[in-house]
């Protein structure tokens, strides 16, 4: 295997938008809304199709816009269903992300003889084409996904540690926090907008399957080591870390075996992070059952 700056970039990217994506994904594991994550990942497509319908421009900074206010509202909508639906909020989910996600296609079909607007890359992104779109900077030309999702996840290791005892209440006892004085309804919303704004912010790059991956499993393999939630932020970081780096190895190396000429870097790296939580989940039922003899 011949290693090109071309794959260190591939890796970094893949790396931030992992380690991005596993600091809120931490919060939702613990608050019992994993799929959040899968919510919002699939009802941004109308806020993507309805800013180009809009403005007709492919700007970035229109369709980021336009998606994190739609990923919002996900879950604005979603609570609202749950609360005034007496509903319970895994199918206040499922209505609000598939009507959403279904409306979007519909607007992407009515935008489809304008410009490329296409559902798969939405999917399965383009992190093998993201060392090709550079921009410079004052160390030398740099991927613009590796830039943004840098500073994705600079602002959320930001607000988890000055907000990281708010987060850490609300996320037990929402109750308590009320009581201590914290409004636990904003720290719930600006989760969801940490959430919106990290999936936005991958979409291009990697695609929303391996966003869905790294916000749900290296929270939950961490989850399966400690009972602490430091150090819960901290191996999920590492392990979403290690699976874009292994998943990209793999998507070089694992094809030739079975005959095939290459492989989706994006779904090798969330399949590795599978294969990774299946490894602890493994190991820890094999400890117990050789205690228990």
């Amino acid at each position: 295997m011949t290693w090109m700056p071309m794959d260190t970039w591939i890796v970094v990217t893949g790396a931030l938008c992992a380690a991005a994506c596993a600091l809120p994904g931490c919060f939702l594991v613990l608050r019992k809304m994993s799929m959040m994550g899968d919510a919002i990942s699939h009802a941004v497509l109308p806020g993507l199709a309805i800013a180009f319908l809009a403005t007709g421009s492919r700007a970035s900074a229109t369709m980021f816009i336009g998606a994190a206010v739609v990923g919002l509202l996900t879950a604005v909508f979603t609570q609202w269903v749950s609360r005034f639906g007496n509903v319970d909020r895994g199918a206040a989910m499922g209505i609000v992300f598939t009507t959403l996600f279904a409306l979007g296609l519909l607007l992407i079909v009515r935008a489809a003889d304008k410009v490329d607007l296409d559902a798969g890359c939405v999917l399965y992104g383009n992190i093998e084409w993201t060392p090709l779109d550079t921009v410079e900077t004052p160390w030398g030309m740099a991927p613009r996904a590796a830039l943004v999702l840098g500073g994705v996840l600079a602002v959320n290791t930001a607000l988890i540690l000055l907000l990281f005892k708010e987060f850490r209440i609300a996320a037990f006892d929402p109750e308590l926090a009320t009581a201590s004085g914290i409004h636990a309804g904003f720290m719930h919303y600006l989760l969801m907008m940490m959430v919106a704004v990290t999936t936005v912010a991958s979409f291009e790059a990697v695609g929303s399957i391996i966003v869905i991956a790294m916000l749900v499993v290296p929270a939950t393999t961490a989850w399966l080591l400690t009972d602490r939630l430091g150090v819960m932020l901290g191996l999920s970081v590492v392990f979403g870390t290690l699976s874009a780096f292994l998943g990209h190895v793999a998507a070089i190396l694992v094809p030739p075996w079975f005959g095939f000429t290459s492989a989706n870097t994006s779904g090798m790296m969330a399949t590795v992070a599978g294969l990774m939580f299946a490894g602890v989940w493994g190991g820890q039922l094999l400890g117990r059952g050789r205690r228990r003899s």
